[in-house]
C-alpha cells in the first residue's frame, strides 16, 4: 500500500523524461521512457528506488537488475556500466534518487556502533559491500513516504533534514545496513581510499600510497579493497579513469583532452586500454556513444 502511495506521489510530480530536483537537497525524481543500453557511468554514494520498470548496472562483469522489489544502495564511488534496456513509453522507468550525505551517514553509523558495538564483517558475502540490493521493509517505505510528502518549500526547509536523516537510519538498519555501516562507520578505510583516489584521478597515485593513507600493509589493503569492490586497486583505478574519459568523450570533449584529464600521458596507451575495455577506439566511441543523462 505504501509503495503505491509513493508511486502516485512521484507520478504527479514528474510527467516528462528526465530528472527533477525536489525541494529537499539531494533528493530527485526521475522518469525515462526510452530504452538505453548499458554505458560507462560513475555511481556516487546513493540510494536509488525504482517504482516502475527495471534498472540495470554492471560492476566488473557482475550484473545487477533491480525493480520495485529492491532498492539499490551504493556506498562509495564506483565505475560501472548502467542503463535502462527495457524502458518504454508504455512501461517507463520511474523512481527516486537520494544522494547520501557522507557526513550524516558517518554520524549515524558511529552512533549506532556506540550503542550496538562494532560491526563484524561476515567471512563471505554474495555481493560487494560497496553495492547492495536491499529488500524494502516497513521502516524504509514509511520513511520514504514521509520524506516525499514534504511537497511545500516551507515544510521541506523545516523538516527535510530530519526526515532525510530518518531515511538514512532506515537504510542503515535494513538489508543494506551491514555494507553501509562498514563504509561509513569506524574502520571505513577502503571508502576513504576510494574517496582520495576519486579526487586525484589525474595524478599517479600508487597502491603503496593508498595503503599508507589508511594505515594498512600493501597485501592487506589489496585483499580488503578487492572484497569491497570486486576489483584490484589497479583495475579499479583504470576503470575509474576510463569511465570518466568515456563520459567526457560522449559529452563532446576532445579525445586527447579527455585522456589528459584522467592522467594519461600517452595517447596510444589510452587508446589501447580504452579499446580493450569498451571494444571500440575512442574516436569510434565518440561517434556512437549516446549522451546519457545518467540516473544511478
Amino acid at each position: 500500500m505504501m509503495k503505491q502511495k509513493i508511486k502516485q506521489l512521484v507520478e504527479k510530480r514528474i510527467t516528462a523524461d528526465g530528472m527533477v530536483e525536489t525541494a529537499i537537497k539531494g533528493v530527485s525524481l526521475f522518469k525515462i521512457t526510452q530504452a538505453m543500453p548499458c554505458a560507462p557511468a560513475l555511481y556516487e554514494p546513493t540510494v536509488v528506488v525504482i517504482l516502475n520498470g527495471r534498472k540495470e548496472a554492471i560492476l566488473d562483469g557482475h550484473r545487477y537488475i533491480y525493480d520495485n522489489s529492491q532498492y539499490m544502495c551504493c556506498t562509495v564511488s564506483l565505475p560501472v556500466e548502467a542503463g535502462t534496456p527495457e524502458a518504454s513509453t508504455e512501461e517507463p522507468l520511474l523512481g527516486v534518487y537520494i544522494s547520501l550525505d557522507t557526513q550524516v551517514m558517518t554520524e549515524l553509523a558511529i552512533e549506532m556502533e556506540s550503542v550496538t558495538g562494532a560491526i563484524k564483517q561476515p567471512k563471505t558475502s554474495s555481493q560487494p559491500q560497496s553495492l547492495s540490493l536491499a529488500n524494502w521493509d516497513d521502516a524504509f517505505a514509511d520513511a520514504l513516504l514521509r520524506l516525499l510528502q514534504l511537497d511545500g518549500t516551507m515544510d521541506a526547509a523545516i523538516l527535510g533534514e530530519s526526515r532525510l536523516r530518518e531515511l538514512y537510519y532506515a537504510v542503515l538498519k535494513g538489508d543494506a545496513g551491514i555494507s553501509a555501516r562498514r563504509a561509513f562507520g569506524v574502520g571505513n578505510e577502503i571508502a576513504r581510499s576510494i574517496e582520495y583516489l576519486s579526487t586525484n584521478l589525474s595524478k599517479n597515485v600508487t597502491i603503496d600510497e593508498l595503503a599508507s593513507l589508511v594505515g594498512m600493509s600493501r597485501a592487506v589493503f589489496h585483499r580488503k579493497f578487492k572484497q569491497a569492490t570486486r576489483m584490484s586497486p589497479i583495475q579499479f583505478m583504470k576503470s575509474m579513469r576510463l569511465n570518466h574519459a568515456a563520459m567526457r568523450i560522449a559529452a563532446g570533449m576532445n579525445v586527447s583532452e579527455a585522456a589528459m584529464k584522467v592522467g594519461y600521458v600517452s595517447s596510444s596507451q589510452f587508446s589501447r586500454e580504452f579499446k580493450r575495455m569498451y571494444g571500440k577506439s575512442p574516436k569510434q566511441w565518440s561517434h556512437s556513444a549516446p549522451l546519457l543523462e545518467q540516473v544511478a
